[in-house]
């Protein structure tokens, strides 16, 4: 079976992937604060148990440091450095 058909069947369970992945944060985006680039993971405790789970489901090429990238870019989680223009505006603690 591909990823295709596995989001199907996620998108069956949890009426879509967005669903699936918010309830990892319960709705609200993770809130970092790193002054530097090299402060910033490739990976988390939570992007492990995310590629735990989408492997389980039967889903491939979706290690923890990929999970990661796509929870950065899905805005679940907020990891531009303080110093960034864009940090505040995306401050979910504001």
């Amino acid at each position: 079976m591909t990823n295709a058909q596995r989001y199907f069947e996620l998108c069956d369970e949890k009426d879509s992937l967005s669903n699936y992945l918010w309830d990892f944060v319960d709705g609200k985006p993770i809130q970092n604060n790193w002054k530097s680039l090299k402060d910033i993971p490739a990976n988390t405790a939570l992007s492990d148990t995310i590629s735990k789970d989408l492997k389980k489901r039967g889903f491939k090429f979706v290690g923890s440091t990929i999970v990661y990238a796509y929870m950065q870019s899905m805005g679940l989680v907020n990891d531009h450095l303080v110093s960034c223009h864009r940090y505040h505006s995306c401050n979910s603690k504001k």
